[in-house]
């Protein structure tokens, strides 16, 4: 028995002590996870659209370039003509072949709100994008959690099967001993002896499992597991109302669609810009001189200029219906998130309520066992039962103290469940 007291001691500290917490394995498997770097990416796209929407006030510059013949030129009436000629005036009017290489500047003085609803519509979708990533992070928690508190089962049944082992080798010592001073057959001894081989390969098949799930976990933080082991979370504290990042993205997804309808109403202004143009080439803006001459000049031309698609209001009632629908759907979302998460909440509280009353119970249970199995030891010393009866003892007594450390570990998943339901 003491040699049981201390491998339980050295359980117990291995995995309070110095054992690796819960939290910090959910924050690696966070960090090491693929999708973070989805955050920086989205950074990067949303920097380079308000860019881009910013660059529609800056100045923009055309360049062109043309040749061209036609197939009939102005030109003076005949009689003029004739008038001119007879002052020394030659006009023999617009040739045909003209050319010009032009520069166009253009300016925005306002746009009706377009590059303002751009700027907004860009922060509106990395706002959703960022968001879809933290739901999809936040699932990776519930994956960590599995493997977290099916390592801590996995370490309970190593424990409680080498306490079962313990015994059994105890028991087997004792039973030679009986055996070599004639009170005992050979039998009872290879009885315990099977027993205790067929608990050992129990016991491998345990470590097997905790060796795989570990591995995973590990696969998971980016990082080989604490020598020490795992510690047992204590109990967490649960509010009411649910945080789950689903619902900043239901609300992501309303705030987008509020700033397309922005931009639709900034489709339907009129937009004002300033403009300079200037080119050389044949004919000029004087045209009296270009019938003159065949040479090219240099013109120029500035103004303001207003522009008005009034074809956005042709689709306008149509887009503004779809976006209604697509509000709609959010709200239906909303609402159907809301009862799954009600479900889900009274299903884990009604677990925990009948975990809690098991948990109760099984300390009780263990003491039973334990001091049945302690009589049936002295008993069967004394020829009183036989060594199935003590086998069976020592088995109940094992799956009681593995049903309470079960009930224990599940109970305390259940609690990190409801929490994660509700993220509080």
């Amino acid at each position: 028995m003491k040699r049981i007291a201390l491998m339980l001691l050295a359980a117990a500290s291995m995995t309070t002590l110095h054992g690796q917490t819960l939290d910090e394995c959910r924050r690696l498997a966070r960090e090491h996870y693929p999708e973070i770097r989805q955050y920086d990416l989205i950074t990067l796209t949303e920097q380079y659209d308000l860019s881009n929407a910013a660059r529609a006030w800056i100045p923009q510059v055309t360049l062109s370039g043309q040749a061209s013949w036609q197939s009939d030129t102005p030109t003076f009436p005949g009689a003029l003509g004739e008038i001119l000629a007879s002052r020394g005036l030659q006009m023999e009017g617009i040739r045909r072949e003209q050319y010009r290489a032009a520069i166009d500047v253009s300016q925005t003085i306002w746009d009706g709100g377009h590059s303002r609803a751009t700027k907004e519509l860009a922060q509106a979708e990395a706002a959703e994008e960022r968001q879809r990533t933290e739901v999809d992070l936040y699932a990776l928690q519930s994956r960590v959690d599995d493997l977290y508190f099916g390592i801590l089962l996995l370490d309970e049944r190593l424990t409680q099967t080498t306490v079962q082992i313990s015994l059994l080798e105890s028991n087997l010592t004792r039973m030679r001993s009986c055996v070599a001073n004639g009170t005992a057959t050979k039998s009872d001894a290879d009885a315990i002896e099977a027993e205790l081989l067929t608990v050992r390969q129990t016991l491998e098949q345990i470590e097997a499992s905790r060796a795989s799930y570990g591995r995973m976990l590990e696969i998971f933080i980016g990082q080989p597991l604490a020598a020490e082991g795992l510690e047992r979370p204590a109990e967490p504290a649960l509010g009411d109302v649910p945080l789950r990042p689903e619902l900043a993205l239901f609300e992501a997804q309303a705030q987008r669609i509020d700033v397309r309808r922005k931009a639709l109403n900034s489709a339907l202004m009129p937009r004002f810009s300033a403009f300079a143009q200037g080119y050389y080439g044949y004919p000029g803006l004087d045209m009296f001189q270009s019938m003159r001459s065949s040479d090219g000049t240099l013109n120029a031309l500035v103004g303001v200029r207003m522009s008005w698609n009034i074809g956005a209001l042709y689709t306008r009632r149509n887009n503004l219906g779809k976006l209604r629908t697509a509000r709609q759907q959010i709200d239906i979302q909303r609402d159907i998130f809301h009862f799954n998460t009600r479900l889900q909440t009274t299903r884990e509280e009604g677990e925990i309520a009948r975990l809690r009353k098991a948990v109760a119970s099984d300390t009780r249970i263990v003491e039973l066992r334990r001091a049945v199995r302690v009589a049936a030891e002295s008993q069967l010393e004394n020829g009183v039962i036989d060594t199935t009866d003590l086998l069976r003892k020592i088995t109940d007594e094992t799956t009681a103290a593995l049903n309470r450390s079960t009930h224990e570990i599940e109970l305390l998943q259940t609690l990190y469940q409801l929490k994660h339901t509700l993220n509080q």
